[in-house]
């Protein structure tokens, strides 16, 4: 049975930094990219960043680019979410993800996931 735990949500100021941390367990996913997904209050899931779980290529939203960095440990089976300069429009619920592998940031859908954490809280204040 997969898993995907999160962990690192929280409340933080404008401008500050945050980590997501999502373990992964169950079975192996070298061929699927890991991806995070976010969904703010009245807002539909979107795309944050993904990465592809064996070669390491990343994706990510124009939203988040240059302000937040996703990476792997395979060792840990382990991905993070680097979050710097926080904003408050980056409120929201934080999902960890496995998603077929795209080469474009704008082809990862919430629609096409095919397994989901729980979520953690990521609350940004001005």
């Amino acid at each position: 049975q997969v898993q995907l735990v999160e962990s690192g949500g929280g409340l933080v100021q404008a401008g500050d930094s945050l980590k997501l941390s999502c373990v992964a367990s169950g079975r192996t996913f070298s061929s699927y990219a890991m991806a995070w997904f976010r969904q703010g209050p009245g807002k539909e899931r979107e795309f944050v960043a993904a990465i592809h779980w064996r070669g390491g290529s990343t994706y990510y939203a124009d939203s988040v680019k240059g302000r937040f960095t996703i990476s792997r440990d395979n060792a840990k089976d382990t991905v993070y979410l680097q979050m710097n300069s926080l904003k408050p429009e980056d409120t929201a619920v934080y999902y960890c993800a496995v998603s077929p592998l795209y080469l474009s940031g704008s082809s990862y859908s919430a629609k096409r996931v095919l397994y989901w954490g729980q979520g953690t809280q990521v609350t940004v204040s001005s």
